[in-house]
Formats: structure tokens, C-alpha cells, sequence
């Protein structure tokens, strides 16, 4: 199950972010101003960026996939600074998150998972992915759709949650 929600889940709404990015674009283009004024944006004064927020939310995505399955994530360097730069690393994860099957994820619930900041301690998979992984992903991935819409950025609920799997 933790397949189903970490690698495949990631990967669309990093999709979505990516859209989202495309529609900042288009404001940008509309309104005659330089996209890095968006990407430079920020809902308060001491919380992240837009850059920082899409670093950390690739990162959630690929480190939380690869601790759950003990497979390698790609390195980035956190030096992105401009849109296609942050789309490039977008695409990389994407690309990253759908090498995954769900057989890779077997064992995941029960694994030790630690984090160097964790001081020695661990969470269990199952409790590492729905207490801490997901809701740091939801949040900044949130947070950077926030600071788009923020900036007059036309994106709503359905921009936000992409296509679902709806049944007839």
C-alpha cells in the first residue's frame, strides 16, 4: 500500500506542480513582468520561496521513496534558480518516482527509518511515510501553489488536484 501512496502520487502531483509552473508563466508573459519575480515570491517574510519550496518537495518525493525502498535518489544541488532549471529537477524526480513498482516496496511498512536531524531515533515505514513523508510533501507542494495564486497566478482546486481516476 505504500507503493500506491508515495511513488505514483508523487509523480502526478508533480505533474501538477509543473502546470501550475506553466500558468505562472503565462501571467508573467500576460503582465509584461519577469517570472523570477514569482519564483522570488513568498507568503510571509520568514517562511521559504517558491524555488526552495518546489527543492523541498522533490525532495520529500525522492528521499521518502528511496528510504522506504532502499534504492538510490538522484543528488541534486539546491542551486536552481531559474523556471526551466526547477522544471528540469521536476522532470528528474518524475522520472525518478516511475522506476518504482509496488514489489519494491515490499517490507517498506516495517523498516527503520532515521534521518540524520532525528538524533538516533527512527519511525517505522508505514508510520515515517503518513506522519511525516506525505504531509511534508502535501505541504509544500500546497505552499508552492499558494504562493502562485497569491500572485494573481489563475490556478484553482482542479489545477491543484489534476485529472482523477473517476469511475462510471
Amino acid at each position: 500500500m505504500l507503493y500506491e501512496l508515495t511513488a505514483p502520487q508523487y509523480a502526478k502531483m508533480l505533474q501538477n506542480l509543473n502546470r501550475l509552473l506553466d500558468k505562472g508563466v503565462q501571467l508573467a508573459e500576460t503582465k509584461k513582468f519577469d517570472v523570477d519575480v514569482l519564483l522570488n515570491s513568498r507568503l510571509a517574510p520568514d517562511q521559504f520561496n517558491l524555488i526552495r519550496q518546489i527543492q523541498i518537495a522533490t525532495d520529500t518525493a525522492k528521499l521518502s521513496v528511496s528510504r522506504l525502498t532502499g534504492k538510490e535518489a538522484p543528488k541534486h544541488e539546491d542551486n536552481e534558480k531559474t523556471l526551466p532549471e526547477l522544471k528540469a529537477r521536476i522532470e528528474s524526480v518524475i522520472q525518478y518516482l516511475n522506476t518504482f513498482k509496488a514489489a519494491d516496496f515490499n517490507g517498506a511498512e516495517e523498516r527503520k527509518i532515521t534521518q540524520p536531524r532525528w538524533e538516533g531515533k527512527y519511525l517505522l515505514g508505514a508510520e515515517y511515510a503518513q506522519q511525516h513523508a506525505l504531509p511534508n510533501f502535501y505541504f509544500h507542494v500546497t505552499t508552492a501553489y499558494s504562493i502562485l495564486r497569491h500572485n494573481g497566478v489563475d490556478i484553482g482546486k482542479k489545477d491543484y488536484l489534476g485529472d482523477l481516476p473517476l469511475k462510471a
